[in-house]
């Protein structure tokens, strides 16, 4: 029935969903917005369904991951939209995905150490607001609301600011006393947040501190495109992955 109700409202959605304009096979960056648009949406479908297999400490990790991949899924129905008609980066659409989905993100590391282990408090008020500063100055930067480069030095600041939290703060205290496989769990997030997330400023340097967004549009956003598949999915799979390994324990 879950299941049912989650393909009706995908059926539902409504016209512009259908409407991608003309995709041309040699079109790469419209072709990358096509599958990252389709695997977030199985994804969701699959940690919504995986929800009911898992114990209920687990539960609410999975919804999480579900509503990271599912918010994203809607926002590149539209970016791709925007991409493939206009041939522009859709700036805002992407900084409103990450307002919402990059925090989650954060809330999914919390939870994962909170199912299994006392955690602080502090930990997710430290995550969260490091992950706020870096998305404010990314977007001013790419905006043109202040200059590219000191708005990159911010946001890579805030970034190093939480891998430091995780690694060396609060997530370190309170991954030390966790189950073997949360442990793991854990440390392959970590290895998500150090080398996955480095795909987005690498992006932003190629498209906004070498040369111009204009010059560089369609690799930035190819870049952009895989950082998502890889820090939304993968992420979210490393969750369910732990989860189904500890109910089943």
């Amino acid at each position: 029935m879950k299941l049912l109700l989650i393909l009706g409202s995908v059926i539902a959605l409504p016209s512009f969903a259908a409407s991608g304009g003309d995709l041309q096979a040699s079109d790469l960056t419209g072709v990358s917005f096509w599958l990252v648009t389709a695997a977030l949406l199985a994804a969701t479908v699959f940690f919504f369904v995986e929800r009911d297999q898992v114990s209920a400490k687990w539960k609410t990790s999975l919804t999480v991951s579900g509503l990271v991949t599912g918010i994203a899924f809607w926002h590149y129905l539209y970016m791709r939209g925007v991409w493939i008609e206009t041939g522009e980066t859709p700036t805002v659409f992407r900084y409103i995905d990450w307002l919402l989905t990059v925090p989650l993100l954060m809330v999914e590391f919390y939870l994962i150490l909170a199912a299994c282990t006392n955690v602080a408090g502090s930990l997710f008020k430290k995550l969260l607001g490091g992950s706020l500063v870096m998305l404010l100055f990314g977007y001013m930067g790419e905006a043109g609301i202040m200059g590219a480069l000191p708005a990159f030095v911010v946001a890579m600041a805030a970034w190093l600011y939480m891998i430091h939290t995780l690694y060396l703060g609060e997530g370190k205290a309170a991954v030390s006393t966790a189950s073997p496989a949360v442990m793991s769990a854990y440390n392959t997030m970590m290895l998500i947040i150090v080398v996955g997330w480095a795909i987005y400023p690498a992006g932003y340097a190629a498209g906004y501190l070498m040369g111009g967004e204009g010059v560089y549009a369609s690799n930035l956003n190819i870049v952009y495109n895989l950082a998502d598949f890889v820090n939304k999915i993968l992420f979210g799979l490393v969750i369910w992955h732990v989860a189904v390994k500890e109910s089943n324990a």
